[in-house]
């Protein structure tokens, strides 16, 4: 057996120990990785660590750490999450179990991106740097036209709603009727996302790691946009990656660069509190 996947199993043990019961991880371990920073992705609502997979394939050397959160996909068997503190609970687990020696990079999707700020601010030492992608902050002032919604009596009615407007009405009619199923059954946990981000607040210009945001221009919510931008001015040790003609999902239709995302995180590493 190559010596460095023996070097991996204590880790691989370590982290199989701490991550909760019943979340479903994902651990990508390339052989050249060992001095390198721990990568831990962090998908957003309605999503799962599968959709990371494109951009994935085109990083080279890190070990990455994907995983559905508490109530999506392969986790879907665990008690729902009980407000954001749960989910905060579950990636401050995995993070402290994440480090092989070089440290850990976090990036988050959407809310995801809500989580590895969070996450961050409880523990900054647990980070040599972080990236969020287009976080729903709305607490900052910026919101989608619109305002709140009222959320639906019925999860898989909620699931439905969000993925057409996040996505499109063509997108939902164009998919299988097995594959709505699947993504209506993400709904219960979806409702705990919109309930939480409703009443959260935080105060992001207090990070003190690295931070790079990421946004997509021509085809992003406006207040996505602006609020990418207002961070990446009034947070410290922040700056922001804009992918042009990407949209909220860029990490599916632009998974070039959103790699480059992941890589400019991985890059601000270096001026990290352990660098």
């Amino acid at each position: 057996m190559p010596e460095t996947l023996l070097a991996e199993a204590p880790w691989r043990k370590q982290l199989e120990a701490a991550t909760p019961a019943g979340l479903k991880t994902f651990i990508t371990f390339p052989e050249t990785d060992l001095q390198l920073p721990t990568v831990l992705l962090v998908h957003g609502s309605l999503d799962r660590g599968a959709s990371f997979s494109r951009s994935l394939m085109r990083l080279n050397g890190h070990a990455v750490i994907t995983y559905d959160r508490r109530g999506y996909q392969g986790s879907r068997g665990m008690e729902l999450a009980n407000g954001f503190e749960t989910h905060l609970e579950d990636l401050l687990a995995i993070a402290a179990a994440a480090d092989r020696g070089a440290g850990v990079v976090a990036i988050g999707h959407s809310f995801g991106g809500v989580l590895v700020q969070a996450a961050a601010l409880a523990e900054p030492t647990r980070f040599l740097a972080i990236g969020a992608f287009e976080p729903p902050m709305p607490w900052l002032g910026f919101h989608r036209s619109g305002g709140w919604s009222p959320l639906a009596e019925d999860p898989g009615d909620e699931a439905e709603r969000f993925f057409r407007r996040m996505m499109g009405d063509h997108a939902w009619e164009r998919m299988a009727d097995g594959v709505k199923l699947d993504r209506r059954a993400d709904g219960p946990a979806l409702l705990t996302d919109l309930s939480a981000i409703r009443t959260l607040s935080f105060d992001a210009t207090l990070l003190s790691v690295p931070v790079v945001y990421g946004t997509g221009v021509e085809k992003t919510a406006p207040h996505h946009l602006e609020a990418v931008e207002w961070l990446g001015t009034n947070v410290p040790r922040a700056s922001v990656d804009k992918i042009t003609e990407a949209g909220h999902g860029a990490h599916l239709s632009h998974p070039d660069a959103f790699a480059r995302f992941i890589s400019l995180v991985v890059a601000s590493s270096s001026e990290g509190v352990h660098g």
